[in-house]
């Protein structure tokens, strides 16, 4: 059994600090044998912010991986955005914005989807596709983590990364298993699933982790339990008027028959 848990969108700088606490004491207590971290980790790329979240990412004792979103690039310093928008980044969060990690037989590789010349749309980059392409295990679980969906909902008013599809379909049939993303700030898994357009994908759209954002509702981040081809989804939720995550809320799916099912 390996445990991955995917935390996204923590915005630090908007957050909910009095769920800090909480949050990494439920970590602590779910020991994961990684952390995936997907992005929008600051809210406005300040370093003030980046210096809190590295505070916080390093009370976490589980191995991390980080990759960055939109809001991790400079917001208003047009200069640094244009030339070197990743700087910030790559000195608190390490300097690898696409990382690869590995526990037990499940290989978890990430994809930088953040573009510092558009505000919230992301893109896939040229090469990228391949890069996970070549990366792929035939005899294990294959994660591939980014910021922004590579499918969405009719309901969602965001404009989708460029290439998404083209990844999604390339990745699906190159024998990646799980897509992890954030950006919504909206949990999306069955739905997608129920489109029946990518059957052997098993796209997770995990919510804000700690973002202040009253619309959001709530504050979630998800434990996968993967045992070969199975694989549990735990939920936790934190909601706004609550100061702690309740009890997960669970989910088991399984690809033994090639393609993905809620059992």
């Amino acid at each position: 059994m390996t445990r991955i848990l995917h935390l996204t969108d923590l915005h630090f700088g908007f957050h909910r600090a009095a769920l800090e606490e909480p949050l990494l004491a439920r970590i602590a207590a779910l020991r994961p044998d990684l952390v995936v971290i997907g992005g929008d980790i600051t809210h406005r790329a300040l370093p003030p912010q980046m210096r809190q979240a590295r505070a916080f990412l390093d009370r976490i004792e589980a191995p991390l991986m980080c990759m960055p979103g939109n809001h991790d690039v400079p917001a208003w310093n047009l200069v640094a955005r244009m030339f070197w928008p990743f700087a910030g980044f790559r000195r608190h969060f390490g300097p690898v914005l696409t990382p690869v990690g590995r526990a037990g037989d499940v290989r978890v590789m990430a994809l930088n989807s953040a573009d510092p010349y558009a505000w919230q749309r992301g893109k896939i980059r040229e090469g990228e596709i391949g890069r996970i392409i070549g990366n792929v295990d035939a005899m294990g679980t294959n994660i591939v983590a980014l910021h922004h969906p590579l499918q969405q909902l009719p309901r969602v008013d965001k404009a989708l990364a460029r290439r998404a599809s083209e990844a999604l379909y390339r990745l699906e049939a190159s024998g990646v298993q799980v897509v992890l993303s954030g950006h919504l700030h909206r949990w999306a898994t069955d739905a997608l699933l129920a489109t029946g357009r990518h059957p052997r994908v098993l796209q997770i759209q995990t919510g804000t982790a700690l973002c202040a954002r009253i619309t959001d509702g709530q504050n979630e981040f998800v434990l996968l339990e993967i045992d070969g081809p199975d694989l549990r989804l735990e939920r936790h939720v934190a909601r706004m008027d609550a100061g702690d995550f309740g009890a997960p809320e669970i989910a088991d799916y399984s690809r033994a028959s090639g393609v993905w099912r809620r059992v």
